[in-house]
């Protein structure tokens, strides 16, 4: 198993002039810190409006000024929204090419499709078009990537003969993800041949067998990858923070790792409030939303607590010998990359460089020795 880099780049209130650019300021510092420290990859999501939670809505520019900044660390779309309109095909599929080449073929192509209300709505997106757009879209993307001239006409979009440029350094095409928190959503993922981001937090590694089980049935029934090649890689995320001492490292996470999924969990069930003003009667592929609002209705988001994550494993949180034994669990239910969310709200800057070291002396090689 390798570790990644995650990153929301939260900006905690109350806000100053500076509290965004410290953000970035800090997040490059970080990365730069990773590269050196053996982590495989730099991952960010893209989120639009989520304030507090996530300031990364244009994470393209920052990928950019990484790559530049970096030498071995790969760049990690975490993910790309592809539903209409948030980002065209043909303009995916050009951006990321100039990434991969100016990073000398260092791109991890992760693609997603949303799960706010306030992203679908604001860009007025309706939720049950969002499987159907990405799985559009994202066939559109390779397919400009791997014709010298490609034309289409689809559902959501159309485009005559063109020749689009540049094409990406990695040949045929970067390696292709797709980002999922419902356990159908995992077969989906496999059945189209692509790497898996399974988006679950706040709950045990062994929770984790069940989704990638149904990913590798997935795998199994895909007769025709999405991309020229499969990808089989499973990658899931955790809050991670590894510190000097455990009294250290929950002192120091307590606060955020609490935060957190109880905001995230927020989030995710705002979708099927959103579902329901739309007098939609069926969830559809956003099923795990209405859980998500159940447990909210019913209190139990405020439930979770420090003690619940740090004694069920939800998170690689300790000294370097207990990261070691929770990542550990992660490997064995069958994680090939697990990314490390190692600023879920606001860990001071200190506190993650000193994660990051932790990690890349002492947990990383623990398992480059496996």
């Amino acid at each position: 198993m390798e570790f990644a880099m995650f990153y929301e780049i939260p900006v905690a209130r109350p806000w100053t002039r500076d509290s965004e650019y410290d953000a970035y300021q800090h997040t490059i510092e970080q990365a730069v810190l990773g590269d050196k420290m053996g982590f495989h990859s730099f991952w960010t999501v893209e989120h639009h409006f989520l304030e507090e939670y996530s300031h990364c809505s244009n994470p393209e520019v920052l990928y950019g000024h990484i790559a530049a900044k970096t030498e071995k660390l790969r760049i990690g779309y975490g993910v790309r929204l592809l539903p209409k309109p948030y980002n065209h095909p043909v303009r995916t599929a050009e951006s990321v090419a100039v990434l991969d080449l100016i990073s000398n073929g260092r791109v991890e192509f992760g693609t997603g499709r949303s799960s706010t209300r306030a992203e679908l709505e604001g860009f007025n997106i309706h939720p049950n078009e969002t499987r159907a757009q990405w799985d559009e879209a994202l066939r559109h993307i390779v397919g400009c990537w791997t014709n010298d001239e490609y034309e289409f006409e689809g559902e959501y979009w159309s485009m005559p003969k063109r020749r689009v440029l540049p094409k990406p350094r990695q040949d045929p095409h970067p390696p292709i993800w797709g980002a999922t928190s419902s356990v159908p959503g995992h077969y989906e993922i496999g059945k189209r041949g692509i790497g898996l981001c399974s988006f679950t937090v706040g709950s045990p590694p062994e929770d984790l067998a069940e989704r990638i089980e149904t990913y590798r049935k997935g795998q199994a029934d895909c007769d025709q990858p999405v991309g020229l090649f499969r990808n089989e890689r499973a990658a899931t995320f955790t809050m991670v923070h590894c510190n000097e001492s455990n009294e250290k490292a929950r002192a120091a996470s307590e606060e955020s790792f609490v935060w957190y999924p109880k905001y995230g969990g927020g989030l995710i069930a705002s979708v099927a409030d959103y579902l329901a003003d739309l007098e939609v009667a069926e969830l559809g592929s956003y099923q795990y939303t209405g859980d998500a609002a159940k447990s909210r209705d019913e209190g139990l988001m405020g439930q979770l607590t420090m003690d619940y994550i740090w004694d069920s494993g939800a998170a690689v949180v300790g000294d370097p010998d207990r990261c070691i034994e929770v990542a550990k669990r992660y490997e064995a239910v069958g994680c090939d990359l697990l990314f490390c969310l190692l600023n879920p709200y606001k860990m001071a800057h200190e506190d993650v460089m000193t994660s990051i070291e932790l990690m890349g002396k002492y947990v990383i090689p623990e398992f480059k020795n496996d």
